[in-house]
């Protein structure tokens, strides 16, 4: 069968979900040999090979991607609010109340909020201009 030039023999594309060949036959290998392979990564961490023991720990004690910060944020009713906010999280880190990647997200989320607030106020404005003009075009229309 001729394909046209630029056309694809499979327009659906790979169906979601199919893995690749390699994988699978690295997958069958690796649960063929896990506990041996197990084994010896404990036994190489035991004799002090670092990269076996950091590999060991990050299984027994993997990092926390994603912890609550008990810190305490003004509240974010308008977008003048966020020079507080910003304010005191700049002032956490100061006093180590807060670590520099978790102001940095905590800041994203007072740039997001203020964001929405600046939006809803200029929805706000124009929800009220456009009530002055229909107002003005009603009266126009009356004379």
């Amino acid at each position: 069968m001729a394909y046209e030039p630029g056309q694809s023999g499979n327009p659906a594309g790979r169906p979601r979900g199919s893995r690749n060949r390699r994988t699978i036959a690295a997958e069958k290998l690796f649960d063929e040999n896990a506990e041996r392979l197990t084994q010896l990564a404990i036994k190489l961490a035991d004799e002090g090979d670092v990269t076996a023991l950091r590999l060991c720990m990050d299984r027994i004690c993997p990092r926390a991607k994603h912890s609550p910060v008990a810190f305490q944020l003004p509240p974010m009713a308008s977008a003048g609010d966020a020079i507080t906010a910003l304010a005191n999280i700049v002032q956490g880190v100061a006093d180590g109340d807060l670590t520099a990647i978790e102001a940095a997200e905590l800041s994203m989320m007072v740039r997001l909020a203020s964001h929405v607030a600046y939006e809803s106020d200029v929805q706000q404005r124009i929800e009220k201009q456009e009530a002055i003009v229909a107002e003005q075009q009603q009266k126009a229309q009356k004379k």
